[in-house]
């Protein structure tokens, strides 16, 4: 079933954060509904459209910034009072503005997700949940990993409210009273939860910081996954999510938002999968998403807010084409009015910004001058994808960008992004200096960029300090700058379990130090470790190696702690890490390990088939100008092997992927050397002379001869 939906946009306010805006219930069946937002200025707007123009109902005064809205009332009543939290602060609004609760959380930290039930508010701060009853204390729990999102389960089925946390160690947490009933394992951190069934039911949607969108059945003990959406196409993460019959089939469908601007409808067949039926990608990142009725009566719409606080829908009225006759379209009279009102307004900025620019310049020039430096916020996400080993690294900034400085102390290389239109140039670096560059790169943007996509990727073993200098144009200049640690086992994943069955390499440390000490070590090496010490007295974390596919599992306690890898390099890396973080604080240690030869056999085998597919990569490029000049002399190619022929016809799809793949087969050499000088380093001794010999094999490679090479004593 096709789905055609036009782009309207209504107002914009100012910068949102996610899941601030909702539509109230409408007062009758098929008529228009409110809209509620609120931002980053602590305004809360409530506004409806009327003949095509958005007409507020009321505006609050400024305040802190709005971190999450939620509507609620009496159960089996309309849910049109209006819910927002600011700090440790909730406030509620009445439909017509009126505040009728503050009530102070009094959390240490801002509460950053929130969900209202009758007279239930459960709020989440980064750590911490609480649930409230009529503004009494109620319940409370210390997650293990930072929450994301909350929802609760309710329905006539259940005698209570079921809490469902989101939480960053890639679990869904589901809570009874202030316990932990039991934990969902999923494939990525999630990072938005939305009921299935607004009118209850036992089904909790889930989307994730990489974009993967699943449906989770819950029980009394345990849950299912009913399936599960993987992001193929390798789109933004999930943002917003929320369920709404718009395709008008009689069932719910799936409306999705990401952070790279891109809104998704999700059907249902026959099967009960859903599909995807309608996408529409928009400038920034969206933030809120909810399926109703906005701009006219009876027609359905999927209504979005970015991060810049444009309301845009996305309308099934359909759109009257304008008549053309011959080279001159004929406007109807409603859309000439438009025009010329819009042109009118346009007008009118253009004379204001001419006078304020007047007015700047002239008090710039006073001896009582005094230099504001323009105020910007940026949003910005630095995280690690799976499918590629590298960092992603994204910023979005409210006004168009000049330009982007990248700075660098360690190796990385910058690969490069179909989306990113920005010009680069690099600039020469001195490493060999004192906190030395490896990097200068300046991205020159286009007129009205406001969000740039980058990629990187960094070797493990080599950490440091990736720094973004980001430029506006705004006058007068300024620049911000967003700092992202580039940790030593950087390439490094949570997962849930690992392989017991590989050959695993141990290291052992016993000192006089915490357990936070030992923690906040771990958390220096490792990524997506809370930095929240956890409760207990001793924790266990598992990683997986999103390049090679080795394995690392973290066991630690106040005095003591081991770590298990399938990888000898890895527990080098750990080893010289961790022995210089506790030198920092003069904590002696006793460090011992438990060396595995047959893990360098293990590692070997699992880097041979990227070896060899980055070498016949290698080579078929190579030929790729020969074959090309040998076409072009004879008239065609039909004289060639169907080898050749083959790499002809795959040229272009060749090229592009060695283009995306810097420097590959290189690190992929760097890796095998290391595993050489460490697998020898452990037993006392120095093989870097052996170096040369190794390469020549790499020259030829054969992994027989490889594995012969490192078991030579």
């Amino acid at each position: 079933m096709e789905l055609h939906l036009h782009r309207l946009d209504y107002t914009q306010v100012g910068v949102t954060s996610q899941k601030t805006m909702r539509l109230l219930p409408a007062l009758g069946k098929k008529t228009t509904q409110k809209v509620a937002i609120a931002d980053h200025d602590g305004v809360v707007t409530c506004f409806g459209m009327k003949k095509g123009e958005a007409v507020p109902v009321f505006k609050t005064l400024p305040g802190a910034k709005v971190a999450r809205m939620d509507l609620g009332g009496a159960v089996g009543t309309p849910q049109e009072k209006i819910f927002v939290c600011s700090g440790s602060q909730v406030r509620g609004f009445t439909k017509k503005g009126k505040q009728f609760l503050i009530f102070e959380a009094n959390l240490t930290e801002s509460i950053n997700a929130l969900h209202v039930s009758g007279a239930d508010l459960f709020v989440c701060a980064s750590y911490i949940y609480n649930h409230y009853c009529d503004c009494k204390d109620q319940d409370y729990f210390l997650s293990g990993d930072k929450i994301n999102d909350i929802t609760c389960l309710s329905s006539e089925k259940l005698p209570h409210l079921i809490p469902v946390l989101a939480c960053q160690d890639r679990v869904i947490r589901v809570l009874q009273g202030s316990e932990l009933s039991y934990d969902i394992e999923v494939p990525s951190p999630p990072s938005v939860l939305e009921l299935f069934n607004k009118d209850g039911g036992e089904e909790v949607l889930y989307g994730t910081t990489d974009g993967k969108i699943g449906l989770v059945q819950i029980g009394d003990c345990d849950a299912a996954t009913k399936w599960e959406i993987e992001n193929e196409k390798r789109k933004g993460g999930i943002l917003c999510i929320d369920t709404y019959d718009i395709i008008g089939d009689g069932v719910n469908d799936i409306l999705v938002g990401r952070d790279d601007g891109a809104v998704e409808v999700y059907g249902f067949d026959s099967s009960r999968e859903p599909s995807l039926r309608f996408e529409h990608v928009l400038t920034e990142s969206v933030t809120s998403i909810q399926g109703g009725c906005v701009g006219k009566e009876s027609y359905d719409e999927v209504l979005t807010a970015t991060y810049t606080g444009w309301v845009t829908g996305l309308t099934s009225e359909p759109q009257r084409a304008e008549a053309v006759q011959g080279d001159e379209i004929k406007m109807s009279k409603e859309t000439q009015s438009k025009i010329e009102a819009l042109s009118a307004e346009l007008e009118q900025l253009q004379v204001k910004v001419l006078q304020g620019r007047e007015q700047y310049q002239q008090s710039s020039q006073s001896s009582t001058a005094v230099s504001a430096v323009p105020v910007f916020s940026i949003n910005d996400k630095f995280t690690l994808c799976q499918d590629d080993a590298s960092y992603s690294l994204t910023l979005e900034v409210p006004t168009a960008i000049d330009n982007l400085l990248l700075q660098s102390d360690v190796p990385i290389d910058l690969l490069d992004v179909d989306k990113n239109s920005a010009v680069v140039s690099h600039s020469e670096c001195d490493s060999q200096q004192p906190n030395g560059n490896y990097l200068l790169a300046t991205y020159r943007c286009q007129a009205n960029t406001t969000r740039l996509d980058l990629k990187v990727r960094s070797i493990e073993g080599q950490y440091g300090t990736l720094q973004a200098y980001v430029t506006p144009r705004l006058q007068p200049k300024t620049c911000q700058v967003r700092q992202y640690q580039i940790k030593p086992l950087s390439l490094h994943q949570r997962t849930h379990s690992i392989d017991p069955d590989r050959p695993m390499n141990q290291l052992s440390l016993v000192g006089q130090f915490s357990f936070a000490e030992i923690h906040s070590w771990v958390v220096f090496c490792l990524p997506e470790v809370p930095e929240k010490t956890p409760a207990g007295e001793s924790v266990t974390f598992y990683f997986h190696n999103t390049f090679l596919g080795t394995q690392i599992e973290t066991t630690y306690c106040k005095g003591e702690g081991h770590f298990k890898s399938d990888n000898i390099s890895t527990i080098s890396i750990l080893r010289d890490v961790l022995s210089k973080e506790a030198t920092k604080k003069k904590i002696n240690l006793n460090i011992s390990y438990d060396i595995n030869d047959d893990s360098v056999s293990h590692t070997l085998q699992m880097i041979h088939p990227k070896l060899e597919y980055q070498l016949v990569l290698e080579k078929k490029v190579q030929l790729i100008d020969a074959l090309k000049e040998l076409q072009v002399h004879e008239g065609n190619a039909d004289f060639l092997i169907p080898e050749y022929r083959s790499i002809l016809d795959e040229s272009d799809k060749l090229l592009e992927e060695y283009k995306k793949q810097p420097a590959r087969l290189e690190r992929l050499y760097g890796m095998i050397t290391d595993l050489l000088i460490d697998k020898f380093k452990f037993k006392g001794r120095n093989v870097r002379t052996k170096v040369s010999s190794m390469l020549e094999i790499l020259e030829h490679y054969d992994l027989n001869s490889l594995l012969d090479f490192f078991s030579e004593p």
